[in-house]
């Protein structure tokens, strides 16, 4: 495989140098994105997947690698940002979403599938005591602040910068253009202090804390257990609601990052791959408020979905926890993860590179900088053309992470593989030293 010559005097150099390779060798993928640009903005209808000089297109995939337009074959450690972590095409999901289809797709009623698969979802997460299914972890999360608005009867939220919570929730930068209208203050990522002053300052109002308690889409940085602990208190203190986001970081461990800090919250919200990675979200917790949305009462709040309860879902997700991702392999998989991180971590500091390897279990993130960062600040100040480079730099050897440089780790990435990986990420932090070495 043709790879960059990596000896240039600058990162503009490398960086224009390695778009080249890449372009040269994905023609296809390249008329398929200018097709692409005539009827959608810019080829492409979810953002993430954007990434320069163009994005390339995956006809195939099949267990942990995909294959492209051009022929080209990855291993796929991106993981569908932490959906896909089945693989492209794990048997029992297929299985399980053929069963569904033997009996229908659109029934018009309560199926056979959701009950069942509502008592693993209460089982398996500590703070859920009764739930209620959506079709993505952004209705989720929305439909929790709704809960936690109308049961407190305030409108104040306090977030974190760099809180992702779907595409009508995000805090990136300090907000979206297209985020819901709610009443939102905002405070720094484990920084204690500063959000015990924001929620006393906005106690009267303060109906929730909402977090991650891993920033996912701000840069696998986990919370510090006295941040997570400090919020549990506060909200107490304030009569306000906390409310994890776990869409992501529910796999890091068999009942989530809940289970794993020993922080309960009042709700969670719940997707990707619970639903065995189809379209699928999900929002829980205590029986008293969840109890608004039983529609027996005269009071109800009502909570509509025509695919909530879709049978292809329910389906996959049966199969997702009790046949896939049982609480034994949960833990196995995540000491995988670990392993791999500071593998990672290990070959970096062994070249003496300014490079941070930030997760936890099968999540984690590349960050080029000389400390570890702490919140979305620190992450946003890291050299972020030196991680195009390492993303551009994988791909060429066969490894696909994401462009911000996420990996989210599939149960079917072999071991060979992530050998494999190990090898080209120390080949190419050989290649490019000189570059990282000029930021020190």
């Amino acid at each position: 495989m043709d790879a960059p010559h990596g000896r240039n005097a600058t990162i503009e150099d490398a960086l224009a140098e390695a778009r080249e390779l890449y372009g040269r060798r994905r023609p296809e993928s390249l008329a398929r994105h200018r097709a692409a640009t005539e009827v959608m903005p810019g080829g492409n209808t979810r953002t993430v997947l954007f990434h320069g000089p163009f994005p390339f297109t995956a006809l195939r995939g099949e267990g942990s690698r995909i294959e492209d337009a051009d022929g080209l074959s990855y291993v796929n450690l991106a993981g569908e940002y932490t959906a896909g972590l089945f693989g492209a095409s794990h048997p029992a999901i297929r299985a399980a979403v053929l069963r569904a289809l033997d009996g229908g797709l659109n029934l018009t009623a309560h199926n056979r599938f959701e009950a069942a698969f509502a008592r693993l979802v209460c089982d398996r997460f500590p703070s859920i005591e009764r739930v209620r299914f959506t079709n993505s972890g952004t209705e989720a999360n929305l439909m929790a602040l709704a809960c936690a608005t109308i049961a407190t009867k305030r409108r104040t939220i306090l977030a974190f910068e760099g809180g992702y919570h779907g595409s009508l929730l995000t805090f990136a930068k300090g907000g979206s253009a297209v985020n819901v209208p709610h009443q939102v203050v905002l405070a720094p990522y484990n920084d204690l202090d500063v959000a015990r002053r924001i929620v006393r300052e906005n106690a009267a109002d303060l109906a929730a804390i909402i977090l991650e308690p891993m920033l996912g889409g701000g840069g696998c940085i986990p919370a510090e257990q006295a941040f997570l602990e400090g919020l549990r208190a506060l909200a107490d203190e304030a009569g306000a609601l906390l409310v994890f986001d776990e869409v992501m970081t529910s796999r890091l461990s068999p009942g989530g990052l809940q289970e794993a800090t020993g922080v309960t919250p009042d709700l969670t919200s719940l997707g990707k791959y619970v639903g065995g990675g189809m379209s699928f979200g999900a929002f829980g917790g205590r029986a008293d408020l969840m109890e608004i949305f039983d529609p027996r009462r005269a009071d109800a709040v009502p909570h509509a979905g025509t695919f909530n309860n879709n049978t292809l879902t329910m389906s996959a997700g049966i199969a997702a926890l009790s046949e896939i991702y049982t609480p034994e392999v949960a833990v196995a998989h995540n000491a995988r993860g670990d392993a791999l991180r500071e593998s990672l971590r290990a070959i970096a500091a062994a070249q003496g590179l300014p490079l941070q390897v930030m997760g936890r279990g099968s999540m984690m993130c590349f960050h080029v900088a000389a400390t570890p960062p702490r919140n979305a600040s620190d992450a946003a100040a890291s050299n972020q053309p030196l991680k195009e480079l390492l993303f551009l730099d994988l791909l060429e050897r066969g490894f696909y992470v994401a462009r911000r440089g996420m990996i989210a780790l599939s149960l079917a990435v072999s071991e060979e593989e992530l050998a494999g990986l190990r090898d080209a990420f120390a080949e190419v932090l050989a290649l490019r030293a000189p570059l990282y070495r000029e930021l020190a």
